[in-house]
This record gives C-alpha cells, structure tokens and sequence, in this order.
C-alpha cells in the first residue's frame, strides 16, 4: 500500500493557481512604501516644528529686556545661555543641530537653526520632496528698558 496518491489520482490545480500572489505582494509593497512616506512626512514635520519653537524661544531670551544690548560680554552670555536651551529643548536631536546668531543687528536678534531631520525614506527620496534639510531662521525685535 503506497503512502503517496499516484499522480493520476491526485487532483489538477487550476491554471491560474497561486496568480494572486504576485498582486497581493505587489499590494503589500505599495502600502509599505506610502506608510513609509506617511512617517517620513510625519517626522519631518515634527522636526521642523520643534527646531522652529526652539529657534523662537533662544531668540526671545537674547532679545528679552534682561539683556544689557550694548554689552557685548552680556549679549555672548545671553547666546551662550539660549544656544545651550536651545539644544536641551530638541533632546539628542540637538547635537546635530548649528546655530548660527550672525544675522543679528541693532534693532532685532536674530537665529537660524539648520539640521537634517531623522530619515526613513532612502537617501534618493528625501531630496526631491524636500526632507533634506531644516533650515529656520528666526528674528525677534529687541526690548529696551526705557
């Protein structure tokens, strides 16, 4: 007694057997790579929001009335105490971050903020939907004790 069904007694598959599974993978790929794009957006727009708050914030404090504008030891202490805020309101995020306070001028202080947000996507798609780079740059009018 055979174990196994001869050949002849087994029954035909249908010719277009197992057909789906080229179309349900296929399926399954394109969602994968939208959710992928959908938490890339997502990250992105988080970043850029957090390095923009961020960016205000060091601003304000440079600028506040508690700055003594005309000190130039007060106005380096003053970045140096923002720079340093600045980089603990964005977490680990913010040692990657440069800062750069020279667009500055009498009337108004003045920082921008450039950083590569954290990828998801390959590194050939973030350029051409602009996932590349932050880059904010925040001016804030001085306060004068009058």
């Amino acid at each position: 007694m055979a174990f196994w069904p001869r050949r002849a007694d087994r029954p035909r598959a249908h010719p277009e057997a197992g057909a789906g599974l080229i179309g349900t993978i296929a399926g399954v790929l394109v969602f994968l790579v939208f959710l992928l794009f959908a938490v890339q957006l997502l990250m992105n727009l988080y970043a850029t929001s957090a390095v923009t708050s961020a960016a205000f914030d060091g601003a304000r404090m440079v600028a506040g009335h508690r700055v003594a504008h005309d000190d130039s030891a007060a106005m380096s202490r003053a970045r140096s105490a923002a720079e340093d805020r600045m980089r603990a309101e964005l977490g680990r995020f913010g040692d990657t971050v440069t800062i750069d306070w020279s667009q500055s001028d009498d009337a108004s202080v003045a920082v921008r903020i450039q950083a590569a947000p954290p990828r998801f996507l390959l590194p050939g798609f973030g350029g051409p939907v602009g996932f590349d780079r932050i880059d904010r740059t925040v001016r804030v009018r001085r306060e004068d004790d009058r």
